[in-house]
């Protein structure tokens, strides 16, 4: 039978009962069903003052987070390291532990930065075996080069690289210029599969007159294979000084012309294999 507080006249007699119910260590259910009081603001007032048991307080994991975070502060860990082990907000750790004394710092800044140096290498070299990774696939790719697979690269490359007649200009000659020795290697590798002789080909330094000029044309002598003497005159370029050159040092050799003699026609034909490359693209497009 529900009890009322109105009409139950022995309050104080149920209330001893109750609160020797709770230091026994009764939960507020047992003592309801112990006193038959299904009255909760009764019920509540009954037990008024007296502390639940331990036993049926719930664990908050916030009260296990904050002893934690204490004793790692106390150990000198730092707010980031704090924050990073137990996953919870600056803000969080801040307020837990900002009454404890700032540990002292584990490092010189020496050391700290040699710290830095040592993790940037790291990570730099990681990002250099993924991108030899990522190359090594893409090369897998490829397969073997068959000849269509040359011929339409070599149109491509032609006609971003290589010296185009304007309707202003008529200049109908294959003239090509590069500082990449493998683009120069692809270009002559597409011209003799065309056909075109090597006697056919004359080859030209362009450089900037303040590098290793002698250098440079032994270089592209031999990548092309012929005697430095066979290179028709070095152009040089002045050198200005208000510009602050950064194609310097030893890999520097400037760049190579290639021109096929009697290139009207050669040329013609690379102008007629891109426009109908560039118009199957269009209609891929639509």
């Amino acid at each position: 039978m529900a009890h009322s507080l109105g009409k139950y006249a022995d309050f104080e007699g149920l209330r001893e009962r109750a609160v020797a119910l709770r230091r026994e260590g009764y939960s507020l259910r047992q003592i309801r069903d112990e006193l038959k009081i299904f009255n909760n603001d009764i019920l509540n007032q009954l037990v008024k003052g007296e502390p639940p048991p331990e036993w049926t307080k719930r664990p908050n994991a916030k009260d296990e987070l904050r002893e934690r975070a204490r004793e790692l502060r106390l150990q000198g860990w730092t707010y980031d390291q704090i924050e990073a082990e137990l996953g919870c907000s600056r803000s969080s750790v801040s307020l837990w532990v900002r009454d404890l004394p700032k540990p002292e710092p584990r490092y010189t800044p020496e050391e700290h930065r040699e710290l830095m140096q040592a993790g940037l290498a790291r990570l730099r070299n990681a990002q250099d075996e993924e991108r030899k990774r990522v190359k090594q696939s893409a090369a897998q790719e490829i397969g073997e080069l068959a000849d269509r697979d040359l011929f339409m690269a070599g149109i491509a490359l032609y006609w971003a690289e290589g010296q185009k007649s304007k309707p202003y200009q008529r200049r109908e000659v294959v003239n090509f210029v590069n500082s990449d020795p493998a683009v120069i290697q692809v270009f002559l590798a597409w011209l003799d599969l065309l056909g075109v002789a090597h006697e056919r080909l004359g080859f030209r330094v362009m450089i900037h007159e303040s590098a290793d000029v002698v250098g440079a044309e032994q270089y592209w002598a031999d990548l092309v294979d012929i005697d430095v003497s066979a290179l028709q005159r070095t152009t040089l370029k002045k050198h200005n000084p208000k510009t602050v050159r950064k194609n310097i040092g030893d890999s520097y050799r400037g760049c190579l012309v290639v021109r096929v003699r009697q290139g009207a026609e050669p040329y013609c034909r690379i102008e007629g294999w891109w426009n109908a490359l560039a118009a199957g693209a269009a209609m891929r497009l639509r």
